[in-house]
């Protein structure tokens, strides 16, 4: 198989880089995400996980991928994908307003990237986090980490992150 690469953007703040897939490692995943491109929607950074940007969809596979090239601890560059229930979304604590387009949806899946080390996928309502890396950052890391230290800083209120095909 040819290698397929996904461009991953900050659209507000005009930055992007370029993921390859992991065919060889998560292929039902990338199969998952490479037909439904693009995808996108809000940002949100993450509370738990530490340097983490990541998009909350509505399903789009037929099935919900299994977990395939799992991980606890991902590294700068790897792209996630996590499924959650929309009881394990529902707190408080979370920090999601009422309005936030994933409510009220029985499954909502998380499209992640993380841009910088020490990273743990544990929270403290649910324990481990186990996600699925199913694509690796090539080019451009340094400009959306940067990107993504102004996110955390500055806000994310008006930002979507967007996958495409590249």
């Amino acid at each position: 198989m040819t290698d397929r690469f996904i461009e991953v953007s900050l659209d507000k703040r005009g930055v992007s880089c370029t993921a390859k897939l992991l065919d060889d490692r998560a292929p039902i995943t990338c199969n998952a995400v490479w037909d439904a491109l693009p995808l996108g929607g809000d940002v949100y950074h993450a509370k738990y996980a530490r340097n983490e940007i990541y998009a909350l969809l509505a399903p789009f596979a037929p099935e919900e991928p299994p977990l395939e090239n799992p991980t606890i601890t991902p590294i700068p560059g790897d792209l996630c994908y996590f499924t959650f229930t929309d009881t394990q979304l529902g707190t408080k604590s979370y920090g999601y307003e009422t309005q936030a387009k994933h409510q009220g949806r029985a499954t909502v899946v998380d499209l992640a990237l993380f841009y910088e080390r020490n990273n743990l996928l544990i929270n403290g309502d649910a324990g481990w986090v186990p996600g699925i890396v199913w694509g690796s950052v090539v080019d451009g890391l340094d400009r959306m980490a940067d990107a993504c230290q102004d996110l955390w800083r500055a806000g994310a209120l008006g930002e979507t992150l967007n996958f495409r095909r590249a």
